[in-house]
């Protein structure tokens, strides 16, 4: 019998980015994923969009898994998806703490191949994102990673206490959150200084990273008292005293803030690094799906006429991929616009261009409609000029009407369509957060994104509930004056506008707002 090949791959303690290149790379070309609750769901963005996603922990298990079933779903998948790839993905790094090695056990027993694919374990990460160092010269030479709950059926306790309370410099215990009375009891009882800085470390690395610090003689009760939960890594040692200088995950400026990003999946990837990258936990909620449309007679003429045109209009980087595609079906490319002027709405929309080899010869001060239409008038456009417009088909009319009011011939191409989701998984996640008070902000990117965000809410939404309630606290960040006007006429308060309307601004305009 032939098997998939399982792949046995680190998550990392909670930050995608930490994600090796080899992980990243076999997510996205895996037939299925298995993964628990300690794998960061950011890094299942990675994930092949047709891949089989198992979380292990939800439907089809009991309420906390057993190894037993993990394992028995391994070999199913396996078996399933022969000559295919599984990933099982595993929080930290399989070997270290994740029962990697009991899988790989099971795997080889039953003939199934397999590889491992190491992770950047939590200790290590968690510690740095904490502003800890796990050695550190003349501080620290030595680290040792402790299980902080030894399996019941041992017979007896096989971590030598009295070694480790005073033959390792920096102690690191996974787990270790139930049993920290007996852990400080051993180590003191070993010799270790009631003294000793010690730290806690929950949900390391995320936007939800918590520290505590105390000492050895008091860290009982400031768990107790701060009521401080698991998951997290307990740090024993002198390198905790660097934390004050040290520390700067948990000063990021939107630190602990937790955004819902409406983009498109595809283009919510610069957005969502630029939120991350300064603290902020992002829940990806894409309301819009861009859809090109497909070479028609009548599009392969307008576009088999685009040299005759004084001026060819992108309003958006989704019209120009779109206009490519199209040209590409319609066996053409960029000497299309050869004997013609470009203008483009934006730095996205001109990059875009760039990597078409287009430049663009004209490019407004405000990236919108009005200031398009003001600055190819004053670029000459009127009586007996010609323009075609490429852009999706539910873009206001604005830009083609002032066009024609100062006296152009405008041929508008709809190259594209955007629509809603048919069906979104998030909708139910995003509701109970904000039903849970648990969302800082909502960025909105365009107006299709207000309204579609309204519209796959409401479907979610209970007897009495309405989207402007569950907002209330919640900050609408606007990428324009477009958008800001479509979220206000849906009842919702503009917190903050980006300046410029680019995605860039909206970041900016986000860190002044929580600033």
């Amino acid at each position: 019998m032939s098997f998939a090949t399982v792949y046995l791959v680190g998550a990392g303690p909670g930050d995608a980015g930490l994600l090796t290149l080899r992980a990243k790379e076999l997510l996205e070309s895996a037939d299925c994923v298995v993964y628990d609750y300690l794998a960061s769901s950011a890094c299942m963005r990675f994930a092949h969009p047709k891949a089989e996603q198992i979380f292990v922990g939800k439907k089809g298990f009991s309420a906390h898994v057993t190894q037993d079933e993990i394992n028995a779903c391994l070999l199913e998948v396996a078996a399933r998806y022969e000559g295919g790839s599984v990933v099982r993905l595993k929080g930290g790094d399989p070997y270290v703490f994740g029962r990697g090695g009991e899988e790989a056990l099971v795997l080889h027993e039953a003939g199934v191949p397999f590889e491992v694919v190491p992770g950047v374990t939590a200790a290590v990460a968690a510690c740095a994102y904490a502003g800890i160092p796990v050695t550190h010269r003349g501080v620290a030479s030595s680290v040792a990673l402790v299980t902080g709950h030894e399996t019941p059926d041992k017979d007896a306790p096989v971590i030598d206490w009295d070694h480790l309370a005073q033959g390792v410099d920096t102690l690191c215990f996974y787990m270790g959150i139930r049993d920290l009375p007996h852990i400080v009891e051993r180590l003191m009882a070993g010799g270790r200084s009631g003294e000793t800085p010690v730290a806690l470390v929950r949900w390391g690395t995320t936007a939800e990273q918590e520290t505590l610090t105390a000492t050895l003689e008091t860290v009982v009760a400031a768990v107790e008292e701060a009521n401080f939960q698991a998951p997290a890594i307990i740090v024993v040692g002198e390198v905790v005293g660097l934390r004050d200088s040290l520390t700067w995950f948990e000063n990021r400026p939107l630190f602990g803030k937790r955004f819902v990003v409406t983009r498109t999946r595809e283009q919510a990837s610069s957005l969502v690094g630029a939120l991350e990258s300064l603290g902020a936990d992002v829940v990806e909620f894409p309301t819009i799906e861009v859809v090109p449309r497909t070479l028609t007679d009548d599009i392969a003429i307008k576009l088999g006429a685009l040299s005759t045109y004084d001026w060819v209009v992108f309003t958006s980087a989704n019209g120009v991929k779109a206009s490519f595609e199209l040209l590409d079906q319609a066996g053409a490319d960029a000497r299309s616009f050869a004997s013609c002027k470009i203008a483009g709405i934006g730095p996205a929309t001109t990059k875009e261009l760039a990597a078409h080899g287009l430049r663009a010869d004209l490019v407004p001060d405000r990236y919108i409609a009005e200031s398009v239409a003001e600055a190819l008038i004053a670029a000459g456009v009127g009586q007996e000029s010609k323009v075609c417009i490429l852009r999706a088909s539910a873009a206001r009319d604005v830009l083609p009407e002032l066009l024609e009011q100062a006296g152009a011939a405008v041929d508008v191409v709809h190259v594209y369509d955007t629509l809603a989701p048919k069906e979104s998984e998030q909708a139910a996640q995003v509701v109970q957060l904000l039903r849970d008070k648990a969302v800082d902000a909502v960025t909105f990117s365009a107006s299709s994104t207000v309204r579609n965000f309204f519209s796959l809410l409401e479907g979610q939404l209970e007897e009495g509930e309405s989207v402007p309630a569950l907002m209330e606290g919640v900050a609408a960040l606007s990428i324009g004056t477009i958008t800001s006007n479509t979220i206000e006429q849906l009842g919702l308060t503009v917190a903050a506008e980006a300046d410029p309307f680019t995605i860039p601004g909206l970041v900016e305009a986000a860190q002044t707002y929580f600033a």
